[in-house]
């Protein structure tokens, strides 16, 4: 799996012209399934997004956690993290997920969001056509590859 993360002030979700999640200050993270995952790598990765230090402190120094300064999380599937450029000008996603699978893993991935971080959790559709508005704090920009762990 995969995530882009980013420390924002506030960010939002429009689904069809109709804004369908927004939340303040936070992390919005972008999930990608790749084929052949480990489904041990969620936990593994819910932990590190909610514990990540990317905030600052009173010294303005990244040392606190989205916990910490209590902000709420924005979670959106994202296939294209697995996108492929290694030939031509077509990109290729051939190693991510399968939809359907894909689909499941995104929902376990929120329900696990939302069982270790109770009611800040908000996300967009899977599969929907959005439209994902933000504003980066820093900015800050973090991807993670749980295969590789880092």
């Amino acid at each position: 799996m995969r995530v882009v993360i980013q420390r924002v002030v506030e960010a939002n979700v429009t689904i069809k012209n109709k804004i369908h999640s927004r939340i303040g200050q936070g992390l919005l993270v972008l999930f990608a399934v790749e084929k052949n995952n480990n489904p041990q790598d969620l936990d593994w990765l819910v932990k590190k997004i909610i514990n990540m230090r990317i905030f600052a402190d009173q010294d303005n120094k990244m040392n606190l956690s989205v916990k910490d300064i209590n902000g709420e999380i924005l979670a959106i599937s994202q296939f294209t993290l697995y996108a492929s450029t290694k030939k031509g000008n077509r990109p290729s996603f051939l190693e991510s997920e399968t939809p359907g699978e894909a689909k499941e893993i995104y929902h376990t991935f929120l329900n696990k969001l939302d069982l270790n971080y109770p009611q800040k959790i908000k996300s967009g559709i899977f599969g929907a056509d959005m439209k994902v508005s933000l504003i980066n704090d820093g900015p800050v920009t973090i991807s993670i590859d749980s295969q590789r762990r880092e």
